[in-house]
């Protein structure tokens, strides 16, 4: 029985490493949004300044593991054994919802998910204790601080209507005073904005990324026996003074003479700040559990006292944590920044929805959104009005975006948003982390550069007419997914807890493999899910903009279509003759993953059309023909599916021997058409389009003889009307697919003659 204690040490331990993934991957977007949204650096010069930051973060971090020790439960009141399933409950809860918001691309904070399942699996274990000694739920209270529950919605609350107004505010006079013209602007308005940004958040380095270390509560002469936390605190006004002069200097300095571009070294400067604050404050929600856990089994395992009987007195102790167990955390999570996929994807949501271009949306508007964005419009219209008409002409000219070339390619590669908001969000996030900081506010860091974010796109204006009942769909999704870390957290964890009090012995070992098999099955879907992507959006852009360019380029995304679409039909025949409603549900979703793509591929259209110069013009008819024929296809094929799944679901008859053999000979032939096309299409061979029309005109006329017969069964036999009416959908919805093949097939040689002459 005592070995199972060293098992789960040795199982936390691995759990803590796979924590530092899981929670880096979705805190990175709280450092690395506002550069790479900016483009302001290349995206591997972003990363090597995150990772030094990060690196410094965890090395000079205080290695004060209080994760536990928080008052958010009371360890004395526990015994060893009750703190390890607590300790063990945590972490594969933590794991497990951390990288099911990595999946879903949504950032989380990392510090409400691990005291809510602290406080969940410690809720579950003082439950137990109290049942088992007949005690009352008012005994709860001597187990469990219920104030850092509140405290932390608290923080939630706060940091969402704060960070956004605040960076609302901040980005709308920025942009009032600079514009998006800033670097025409004159050198002393560069370098004033660099004094104010770069104060804060220097301030903000020693303010949240150094409170933390050893440093902070060491005396220095030269600042007159003051510890550097002190003075921080008491010399706001002339540290802000001082340095926001000092700044100011330099940056004028590096603008003129050295031709800087200071809004650059801002953004350089603050994803450093940020991603050291991260490492040195947040290190503890990933290995501070496990780190407790060892402290608690090197006390109980030299007492020689029961695991039962050993109270956990030891963790009210601050207990510095091994320099090279931070420094092994710290590499860890930089080879996370290096090669996590899903982080790249938290930080994408982000930069879409403050993105200053036409992004595909990946939220749909609701209710709420509707409201808050006609509610907006309505107060923006009243404030206005009541602006005189020259000063808002002038405010509108200093928000007009200059706007290059509109092409795909310059589209593809323009930043999200420019320079000046990226500083602006670095630093109004800084500034209100240290004020938090400097007041114990229970402010987040993830909650407080996620909102910033939000709020300076919408005083950029970039949550125009056409996106921002998405956007604002979005930044409601994200902000419920907090309260539902809180709510899934505290729940699971006390789950979890009361699995293995049951017997630890054999819950213990079932949880954990399940934990971490669900976790490689979730990195497995995911991987093949990129893939996916990836492969679409390649289909999606085309490099070259001549008619034969889109010819060449589109015939082996038609191929693949066709190879799609064939196994479709024929699927879905051969599953309504068997009756088979598993395959049946499971091509209703192939055929609505193929008319996505499809519909993503003329979400483009205008940007295609805009890209291309006067000589090709012609490409554009053709592409929007082609597109056409290809909805076309999807249509019937979803008809199709649809129609045969309902048959099916509903129970209504199985289709009669002489329709089921008709509708298997149609499917053989319809194969074989599908089969000869594609090759057609892979090896660009359209002048074989003739046999195309005549396998068409084959299948036409028997389509006509199949309805021909069913009409005679019809009023000779007693059929059933829901089969009739399957039936004759059918055919007539497969004719309708072979015009749209056909029609592709002859559209492609008509322009593929004309590019040739």
């Amino acid at each position: 029985m005592e070995n199972i204690y060293l098992y789960m040490l040795i199982a936390l331990a691995l759990l803590a490493i796979v924590d530092l993934i899981v929670g880096v991957s979705n805190d990175a977007v709280n450092f690395l949004n506002s550069a790479i949204g900016s483009k302001a650096i290349s995206f591997k010069t972003i990363i090597i300044i995150a990772s030094i930051g990060v690196a410094v973060g965890a090395i000079f971090s205080s290695g004060m593991m209080e994760v536990a020790r928080k008052g958010i439960f009371n360890p004395g009141e526990f015994m060893f054994d009750e703190i390890m399933i607590i300790f063990m409950a945590v972490m594969i809860t933590d794991i497990l919802l951390l990288d099911f918001f990595n999946t879903l691309g949504l950032p989380t904070s990392t510090t409400v998910s691990i005291v809510f399942e602290l406080l969940g699996a410690a809720v579950a274990m003082a439950l137990l204790k109290i049942t088992a000694s007949g005690g009352g739920f008012e005994d709860l209270l001597s187990y469990i601080n219920t104030s850092k529950a509140s405290q932390i919605i608290f923080g939630i609350i706060l940091s969402v209507i704060v960070a956004f107004s605040i960076g609302a505010i901040v980005q709308w006079i920025s942009r009032l005073l600079i514009s998006f013209n800033f670097d025409q602007k004159a050198d002393w308005v560069g370098a004033v904005f660099s004094g104010i940004a770069l104060t804060s958040i220097t301030y903000f380095i020693f303010m949240k990324g150094l409170k933390g270390t050893s440093y902070a509560n060491v005396t220095f002469d030269i600042i007159n026996g003051y510890t550097i936390k002190d003075f921080l605190e008491s010399k706001v006004v002339g540290i802000v003074l001082v340095s926001s002069v000092f700044w100011a200097v330099l940056s004028y300095i590096l603008i003129a003479f050295a031709k800087t571009n200071i809004y650059k070294l801002i953004i350089v400067v603050g994803t450093f700040a940020l991603a050291l604050a991260f490492a040195g404050n947040d290190l503890v929600n990933f290995i501070g559990v496990p780190v407790a856990a060892y402290n608690s089994f090197l006390e109980w395992s030299v007492s020689g006292v029961a695991a039962s009987a050993f109270p956990m007195d030891v963790l009210a102790s601050k207990v510095p944590t091994n320099n090279w167990l931070l420094l092994g955390a710290g590499l860890v999570m930089v080879l996370t920044l290096w090669l996590s996929s899903k982080s790249k994807g938290v930080v994408q949501t982000s930069i879409d929805l403050s993105s200053q271009n036409t992004t595909k949306e990946r939220f749909q508007p609701n209710a709420v959104s509707r409201v808050f964005v006609r509610l907006s419009i309505g107060i923006s219209d009243i404030v206005s009005e009541s602006i005189p008409k020259n000063i808002r002409a002038k405010i509108d000219k200093q928000f007009d975006q200059a706007k290059g070339p509109l092409t795909k390619i310059a589209l593809r590669d323009r930043p999200a948003f420019d320079m000046v908001r990226a500083a602006v969000n670095l630093m109004v996030a800084s500034v209100l982390i240290s004020i938090a900081t400097s007041m114990k506010l229970p402010l987040s860091t993830t909650y407080v550069t996620f909102m910033v974010a939000m709020g300076t796109s919408l005083a950029d204006r970039a949550w125009g007419a056409e996106s921002a009942v998405y956007r604002v769909a979005g930044v409601l999704n994200v902000i419920a997914g907090w309260f539902f870390t809180a709510l899934v957290a505290f729940t699971v964890a006390g789950l979890v807890a009361f699995l293995m009090h049951l017997n630890v012995q054999i819950m213990f070992p079932v949880l954990l493999f399940t934990a971490l098999g669900l976790l490689l099955n979730s990195s497995i879907r995911y991987k093949k899910k990129t893939q996916l992507k990836q492969s679409a959006a390649a289909q999606q852009k085309s490099e070259s903009l001549s008619l034969q360019g889109v010819i060449n380029e589109s015939a082996n995304t038609i191929a693949k279509v066709l190879n799609r679409g064939a196994r479709i039909y024929s699927n879905t025949i051969f599953a309504l003759a068997q009756q088979d409603l598993v395959t049946l549900k499971k091509n209703k979703k192939q055929v609505v993953k193929l008319s996505d793509e499809i519909d993503a591929l003329r979400d483009d259209i205008f940007y295609f059309i805009r890209s291309l110069d006067d000589a090709s013009v012609g490409a554009s008819n053709f592409y929007i023909q082609i597109l056409g024929s290809l909805q076309d296809m999807t249509q019937s094929l979803n008809y199709i599916t649809k129609l045969s799944h309902k048959h099916v679901n509903n129970n209504h008859k199985k289709l009669k021997f002489n329709q089921i053999k008709e509708l298997s000979e149609i499917s053989q032939t319809v194969k074989h058409f599908f089969k000869e096309t594609k090759q057609i299409f892979e090896m660009q061979a359209f002048n074989k389009c003739s046999s195309v029309v005549e396998q068409k005109t084959a299948i036409d006329a028997s389509l006509k003889r199949n309805i021909d017969s069913q009409v005679l069964r019809t009023r000779n036999e007693d059929s059933s009307p829901k089969n009739t009416t399957l039936y004759f959908s059918l055919l007539i919805e497969t004719k309708d697919l072979m015009n749209a093949i056909a029609g592709l097939v002859e559209e492609y040689n008509t322009k593929y003659n004309q590019s040739l002459d």
